[in-house]
């Protein structure tokens, strides 16, 4: 805590130089230059409420330095408050008001069949990131569920994304949507932990994988395009950032396009998206973008579902179109029809069959629920300690000519 004050204090100090803004006001006035007070004198009386632009500057740094500190963003991740203050001042933003940021908490540990990760709101209310969490970022909300509104180009590709799997990982860990509050958790087939393969030459997941929160594949509604029903969770979600991101973590991302994969005859759409955050996401606004600076990576994304079940003894997957990834203005069409769904989910208007829609958010809803009650469910979930060993982590997948199937351990090669 006297590290915070201590930063608050060199905060207050910088904004003050920085602005030419006295530490120490008087009754809130600025102290102009010389010149400042000579330009002053040439226009006469200072309206009520006035600031020089440069003293406006600092006024607006110091606002967002509050909001930092009433957020808990401004310590985020270790950065000092000072620091994050000025990528906030020096882009000249200042938001009008805190962006949610959300927490999350184990139950159990990792692998186990009985691990759980349950998310948290600032205020540190349990929620659930299937149903609470909203789709579109800093969207105006009417009991939980987004309002129609005039929005830019910018503001209707920009969506939450719950990562549920972090890149060259293996875990197959997935919203689990027929759980109360829906916590993320590692599939389970046959008894057995699942994991995704590694296949000459990937390990594990080439993307963080995830998902967009408040939608839904409703499998009895028969998609136009594929003429195949939704596959009945959420919408996939590939990011392809240059960062490695981890499990539960909610970013903004943008949408660049879609791939129609046909998963045992259900539609299982599979966004292709990026990181608003990455270093690289201005260059990207639609999927001939990814063609044009990731050459080669959508072919490696389509070879990715197409072949990542063949060593369970599966046959290769199938796509719509032939494969082909559709633009970004398709892809937005196929969210907004999701998000339809899931709020008749969510309202009861449709057959959910064993879908959880417990939330906490969505007032309206005949499944809303309390904070106290949402705290009394993932008390209730026992926190099992017993560990599983991830050896298929470790297996190596070759698909040679004719796709004969080899397998190879670390060992084999020494490593």
């Amino acid at each position: 805590m006297s590290a915070l004050i201590s930063q608050i204090r060199v905060s207050r100090a910088s904004v003050a130089l920085a602005g030419d803004l006295d530490p120490s006001p008087r009754q809130g006035m600025t102290t102009p230059g010389g010149r400042g007070r000579r330009r002053a004198a040439r226009r006469g009386p200072v309206p009520p409420g006035y600031l020089p632009s440069r003293s406006r500057t600092a006024r607006d740094a110091m606002q967002a330095l509050q909001l930092l500190l009433r957020t808990g963003l401004g310590c985020h991740a270790g950065a000092p408050v000072a620091t994050r203050l000025w990528r906030v001042a020096s882009a000249g933003l200042v938001p009008c008001r805190a962006m949610t940021t959300y927490r999350t908490e184990e139950r159990g540990q990792p692998p186990s069949p009985g691990y759980r990760l349950f998310f948290k709101n600032e205020a540190g209310h349990y929620i659930s990131p299937f149903h609470d969490i909203p789709l579109k970022v800093d969207s105006t909300q009417e009991n939980g569920i987004p309002t129609k509104r005039a929005q830019n180009d910018g503001s209707k590709n920009l969506f939450n994304m719950v990562v549920e799997v972090p890149r060259w990982t293996n875990a197959k860990m997935e919203i689990a949507t027929q759980e109360p509050l829906n916590p993320i958790k590692q599939d389970i087939k046959d008894g057995k932990l699942r994991y995704v393969a590694n296949i000459f030459p990937h390990k594990g997941y080439i993307w963080n994988y995830g998902a967009l929160p408040q939608t839904w594949e409703d499998p009895h509604q028969k998609d136009k395009s594929t003429d195949c029903c939704g596959d009945d969770d959420p919408i996939d979600v590939c990011e392809i950032g240059s960062k490695v991101l981890s499990c539960g973590d909610v970013i903004r991302v943008k949408i660049l396009g879609i791939l129609a994969l046909i998963d045992q005859g259900e539609t299982d759409w599979k966004l292709i998206a990026i990181n608003v955050n990455d270093p690289e996401a201005s260059k990207f606004h639609d999927i001939d973008d990814v063609k044009k600076y990731k050459p080669g990576y959508l072919e490696a994304t389509f070879n990715w579902f197409r072949f990542y079940k063949v060593p369970e003894g599966k046959p290769e997957n199938q796509f719509a179109f032939n494969g082909e990834f559709k633009n970004k203005a398709f892809a937005l069409e196929v969210v907004k029809s999701a998000h339809e769904c899931w709020k008749a989910l969510l309202m009861k208007k449709c057959d959910g069959g064993a879908i959880n829609c417990t939330n906490v958010q969505v007032c309206d809803s005949p499944f809303h629920c309390t904070p106290e009650e949402a705290r009394a469910l993932v008390q209730s979930v026992p926190s099992s300690t017993n560990k599983e060993s991830n050896e298929e982590e470790q297996v190596w997948h070759f698909l040679g000519k004719g796709w004969e199937h080899l397998k190879f351990c670390h060992q084999d090669f020494g490593f």
